[in-house]
């Protein structure tokens, strides 16, 4: 399994962030950006490490998003 893969990823493009807790899609770089591998971390938490990061200009601007269609 692909369990280092699992965490928030950020596509800053988007100013969106994705939960992956599943191997099924894992977010392609460079559009994606893992933020932290906490799969459990809050929007609030996400914002406080993209700005540390220093992954974005306007973190309070980061939602939640949905991952795209996955087809088996």
């Amino acid at each position: 399994m692909q369990h280092d893969k699992f965490g928030i990823y950020l596509n800053p493009k988007e100013m969106m962030i994705v939960r992956i807790n599943s191997p099924y899609w894992i977010p392609p770089a460079p559009d994606w950006v893992m933020v932290t591998p906490e799969v459990n971390a809050t929007l609030l938490k996400v914002r406080e490490l993209a700005r540390e990061k220093k992954l974005v200009s306007e973190p309070d601007k980061i939602t939640w998003g949905n991952l795209p269609q996955v087809r088996a």
